[in-house]
């Protein structure tokens, strides 16, 4: 198969006043989705607007809540009973009325310039997708330390759109703004992907030859898990994930992806080499040269520490200690459940972090 040269291709330009289509997948975020519905309807665009949920099975009123919300002539409701992204975010996809589809989260809020910005940047580059910022924020200590990783380096391994502030083409885009031309150009999202499926989208726009763009003045707030076991079930789902997607696309994927599970191998050899010592069955200088693995370690435990008492810690001691926790759990949950997915794969792996979530309402 031929391949364009990325970002050589200039994606269609759509009227302004073609309209936008918002798209939604939710599960379990009653707690959520009313905010984040808001702050889409009340996007400042000349152009008519149009939301699209779709619903999963939801165990928390999710539902109920959508269908009274749906009492609002813009938002259209589409079942999603197989409770997967990529397939709900296509069925909404379909169901859409207008040439530009912007992806949105029921766990985020949009800036209010966000779409108007966001239109002006695809028609100005000619690019088919266009994100920017996630802004990650956080209510109680263990989520404002989460939100933390989200926005630091160390936690997510500097993405673009993890904090990045040079714009310019990128390999994927956070949620995202999109051409629909292109979109049925490249086939959609693969609904065999239950997670990375925005970057292996992205991947075949960019194959195809259009611009994947990063714009830093775009920003949209996300509220990350609110509890340790279900952080460590998202991160976890989401490195089987990536480590599937190294199986199919090997060089395609970021240097940085493979830090976590070399981190997790790093941990592993050190636990054993300490039980080898204390066991007698490794002594002299093999002994000595050996523990060179324990240097890496080291250096991480003081980078961790560094980072978590350091002037952006948090608010208070509580923030410091749950950032202390949350940065190891992210890194070796993910690094976890990389190895796994390249070893294995990721067969019928899911995300089970929002099922049966009961979240708190918002304020």
């Amino acid at each position: 198969m031929h391949v364009e040269q990325p970002g050589r291709k200039d994606a269609p330009v759509v009227p302004p006043s073609a309209g936008v289509s918002f798209v939604m997948p939710v599960l379990n975020e009653r707690g959520y989705l009313a905010r984040a519905v808001q702050t889409v309807l009340a996007q400042d665009v000349d152009a008519p607007i149009e939301l699209v949920l779709a619903l999963a099975p939801s165990t928390d009123g999710t539902t109920e809540l959508a269908r009274t919300l749906a009492e609002d002539d813009r938002i259209m409701l589409v079942d999603n009973p197989d409770a997967d992204i990529p397939i709900g975010l296509n069925r909404a996809i379909r169901a859409a009325r207008y040439p530009t589809i912007v992806r949105v989260d029921a766990h985020s809020e949009l800036e209010p310039g966000y779409t108007r910005r966001a239109l002006e940047t695809l028609d100005r580059v000619r690019a088919a997708n266009v994100g920017g910022v996630m802004k990650a924020d956080g209510r109680t200590p263990f989520q404002r330390a989460v939100a933390r990783a989200y926005n630091s380096p160390i936690g997510l391994g500097g993405g673009a759109y993890h904090g990045g502030t040079q714009e310019g083409e990128a390999e994927s885009a956070y949620l995202g703004v999109l051409r629909r031309a292109v979109l049925d150009e490249v086939g959609l999202f693969d609904e065999s992907i239950r997670r990375g499926e925005d970057w292996e989208l992205n991947l075949r726009i960019r194959r195809a030859g259009y611009r994947v763009w990063f714009d830093p003045t775009l920003a949209v707030t996300y509220w990350p898990r609110e509890s340790w076991s279900r952080l460590v079930r998202q991160f976890s789902a989401t490195g089987r994930w990536r480590g599937e997607l190294v199986r199919r696309y090997g060089r395609g994927n970021s240097v940085r992806f493979f830090a976590p599970p070399a981190l997790v191998i790093v941990l592993i050899l050190s636990i054993l080499l300490a039980l080898a010592q204390l066991a007698g069955l490794l002594s002299g200088w093999w002994s000595v040269a050996a523990s060179a693995i324990y240097l890496p370690v080291l250096a991480y435990a003081l980078l961790i520490l560094a980072v978590a008492i350091g002037p952006g810690g948090g608010r208070g001691w509580r923030d410091k200690l749950w950032t202390l926790a949350v940065l190891p759990t992210m890194h070796l949950a993910w690094g976890a459940g990389f190895l796994g997915g390249v070893i294995r794969g990721a067969h019928d792996t899911v995300d089970t972090s929002r099922l049966g979530d009961r979240n708190t309402p918002l304020p």
